[in-house]
């Protein structure tokens, strides 16, 4: 089965991310293999869940909105490939920043 990921909705308290582009070559020139170089840690989010509920007690709603830039945590979130790309599911906590 081929998913498409404007057809996928998270969970509540998750986001879906598709992760920048890895760098494949440095500043002086060099080329880097596949695993040489970091996992990303920005991308753009594709898909957001709904809002979750604290301890039963306080509503925790998403921080970002479908097409934000954003900057999350290095090892945060769970690949899953659709097609030729690596998306993250990440949880709204894994989420650092909003790039504007």
């Amino acid at each position: 089965m081929q998913l498409d990921p404007k057809k996928l909705t998270p969970m509540p308290g998750y986001v879906l991310v598709e992760p920048a582009e890895k760098a494949t070559q440095t500043a002086g020139g060099i080329y880097l293999p596949d695993n040489a170089s970091d996992k990303p840690q920005a991308g753009t989010v594709i898909a957001v869940g709904e809002s979750i509920w604290e301890s039963g007690v306080k509503e925790v709603k998403s921080p970002v909105k479908v097409g934000d830039a954003v900057v999350y945590k290095k090892w945060g979130g769970n690949d899953v490939k659709m097609g030729t790309i690596e998306y993250q599911f990440l949880k709204f906590e894994d989420i650092l920043a909003v790039i504007k």
